[in-house]
């Protein structure tokens, strides 16, 4: 059976928390009561939801290739003139301005009665522990990847209400990879869902964006950003198993540079579950099948994994995440100096302090957020 439907809920520490009523947030990965009708079909709408979506992400690049394909060989003259039309305006767009929209997309796409029931589903909450005033771009370091960042999509794309009410002013952003975005109809998806490319040009126009409310870029009201990104990127993807939390971060210095040129504070963020909703087929180093997904990441940058997750009916195996909680801790923003050159010493001062914000988040939150806390230990790779 499906588990019971959640509700909203605040704490002290500023939480938009979804469980069901009389259990704690690490009970909620073993619901097992008998909905009643109501909440058995509202269950079945939050399994469409999380369903839709994950193999959204997991997918669509494919899809959309396919297709435009597909239109490119059965549409008419006009039809194929209108799609080099748009093949061009992609091709400029991303030349000029990486497919960037200054403001927060459409709304619409960022919250709506389905992304709700995705959000519900497992169900993925928000933490914040300080402020991050609006006057002010921020470089969000978020960790761990898991099979298919699912948290950091919720809260910072598909479903933003949460961090709204949070961090009033502030628009979450998403980096993604650079293809997306050059990919036809999935950029426009992407850019509706605040996506922004993966490319340094890019992620530096949004991190030096004005934070004067009188500027025409903040005609929305808003008047800072917040870039996620997923620092360990397909490499840490690999890596995520269940119960597992095993980062790549001791070499990734790249995001410490741009925080550093554009004088933005990193905000180290942690998804506790994020690992635990999808496990994956292994494929030993000495495999055909390892060779493959080593030599399709190091050319498309995407992780082929072999997902493996829950059936449509909870018993056996399927394509469908396990309805585990997923809980994105916010931290403190770390400041840095701003240079255009930054010093080799000082990009490992930031760094070290980030390996370590994270390694404190991870000890203190572990006790409310995962089950098994104390045999559970943080990998830095």
């Amino acid at each position: 059976m499906l588990e019971p439907p959640v509700e909203y809920l605040k704490n002290s520490e500023s939480e938009i928390l979804k469980k069901p009523m009389g259990t704690s947030i690490a009970a909620t990965s073993n619901v097992a009561s008998s909905p009643c009708v109501s909440d058995s079909f509202r269950g079945y709408l939050q399994t469409f939801a999380a369903g839709l979506y994950l193999n959204l992400f997991m997918y669509l690049p494919f899809i959309a290739w396919f297709f435009t394909a597909f239109l490119m060989i059965y549409f008419g003259f006009l039809g194929r003139t209108l799609l080099l039309i748009y093949f061009a305006y992609i091709y400029y767009d991303h030349k000029t301005t990486h497919s960037t929209i200054h403001g927060n997309g459409l709304m619409f796409f960022r919250d709506n009665f389905l992304t709700d029931l995705a959000r519900e589903y497992y169900p993925v909450k928000l933490v914040k522990t300080a402020e991050l005033p609006p006057n002010r771009n921020y470089l969000v370091a978020c960790f761990p990847h898991g099979v298919i960042s699912t948290g950091i999509a919720v809260n910072m794309s598909i479903n933003i209400r949460s961090w709204l009410e949070l961090f009033p002013g502030v628009r979450p952003k998403l980096v993604t990879l650079d293809m997306y975005l050059r990919t036809p109809f999935l950029r426009d998806l992407g850019r509706s869902w605040g996506f922004v490319a993966s490319a340094k040009e890019a992620i530096m126009r949004q991190l030096n964006k004005s934070n004067d409310p009188h500027h025409p870029h903040n005609s929305d009201g808003f008047t800072s950003n917040a870039l996620g990104i997923v620092i360990g990127g397909a490499q840490e993807a690999f890596d995520s198993r269940p119960g597992k939390y095993i980062l790549t971060l001791k070499q990734r210095k790249g995001f410490v540079k741009i925080a550093i040129q554009t004088g933005c504070p990193i905000v180290p963020s942690f998804s506790f579950g994020e690992v635990d909703i999808l496990d994956q087929l292994d494929s030993p180093s000495n495999t055909l099948l390892k060779k493959f997904q080593v030599l399709f990441k190091r050319v498309t940058g995407i992780a082929p994994i072999i997902a493996i997750g829950r059936g449509f009916i909870r018993q056996g195996l399927g394509v469908l995440p396990f309805r585990k909680p997923i809980v994105q801790v916010v931290g403190a923003p770390i400041d840095v100096k701003k240079t255009a050159e930054p010093d080799p010493k000082y990009v490992d001062e930031i760094h070290q302090k980030v390996i370590d914000s994270v390694n404190e988040m991870f000890e203190k939150y572990k006790y409310k957020y995962i089950e098994n806390p104390e045999s559970t230990k943080l990998i830095i790779n």
